[in-house]
Order: structure tokens, then sequence, then C-alpha cells
């Protein structure tokens, strides 16, 4: 039987380390927290239906095993340089509390395990991304990662708007 400090290797497990999928936008890394990642697919453009007046940062909605799913761009979301898409970019598929959305991103890289330690709090600074949506951010070696609460980033009243249009 294996407590709960240790792996079943005999390493021991620091019980504050979280895992985040790392993501780029304009060579900038991101990390939102692993298990709100339900999968990660490659961005088809086709399978996106445009839906009238939602927010920009909003491709449309695709079907996803039977499942109507949001798509947001996050370069527009957070107010970045619209780059044209390659077959680098992804769409991550979220399962959050309330809704399964998607998100297009440059690029996904890793899943990095970050301790308590290896996290600072979020600079408060006047920027085009709230700071009311970073969690903090991430240290490892010479990388430094933007924490993101994608669960607050995505349940905000634009993402109601949304909910609103699909089903009309």
């Amino acid at each position: 039987m294996i407590n709960q400090h240790e792996t079943a290797s005999g390493g021991h497990v620091e019980e504050s380390g979280r895992e985040y999928l790392v993501f780029t936008l304009a060579s900038q890394e991101y990390g939102i927290d692993i298990l709100k990642v339900q999968e990660i697919r490659s961005y088809d453009s086709q399978s996106v239906t445009r839906i009238a007046n939602v927010p920009e940062f909003i491709k449309g909605v695709t079907n996803l095993r039977g499942i109507i799913v949001p798509i947001v761009d996050m370069r527009v979301k957070l107010k970045l340089d619209v780059v044209a898409y390659d077959e680098q970019t992804v769409v991550i598929i979220l399962n959050l509390s309330s809704r399964v959305v998607g998100i297009v991103v440059d690029g996904v890289s890793d899943v990095l395990m970050l301790q308590a330690g290896q996290v600072s709090t979020a600079p408060q600074f006047g920027s085009a991304f709230s700071t009311e949506y970073l969690t903090g951010i991430g240290t490892v070696g010479e990388r430094m990662l933007i924490l993101v609460d994608i669960e607050r980033l995505m349940t905000s009243d634009e993402m109601e708007l949304i909910e609103r249009a699909s089903a009309d």
C-alpha cells in the first residue's frame, strides 16, 4: 500500500505541488490548472460555426461529440497581436464547473509541476490582462509562467452572452 506522501517508485511527493498545462501566446508562456483540461485538439477553423452578435474574441461554436462548445481566441481575449493560425495552433478543451469551452492558443509546450515556492503572487500593474484572472507567476529555472485562473476568466459576463446566443 502506498501512502499519500510516496509514489509507487518510493519517491516523495510534495503535497503543495500543482500541475499546470503550459501554452504559449505571443512568445509568452501561460499556465493553467491541468485538472481543468479535457483534451487538446488541432485547430480547424472549418469546424467552427460563427455566431452573430457575440464579442470579437469568440470564434464561434463547435460540436464536440454532441456538446456545443464555444471557442475563444485567447489572443483576441487578452488583446495581443493577432497572428495567422498555423499547424502549431491548438484548441485546449476545458472542462470547467459551469461549462465546456475551447481556447485557441499558439501552441502547447508541456506540463509542469510547480511547488508552492516556485509561485509568487501576481504583480499589480496596469495591463490589458486584468490581474483578477491571474493566480501568480511561476518560475522554473529561467522560465516565467503567467498562471491563469482559467475558471474565473471563462465565467465572465461575456461568456454568458455566448450561451444565450448559441441557445437561440
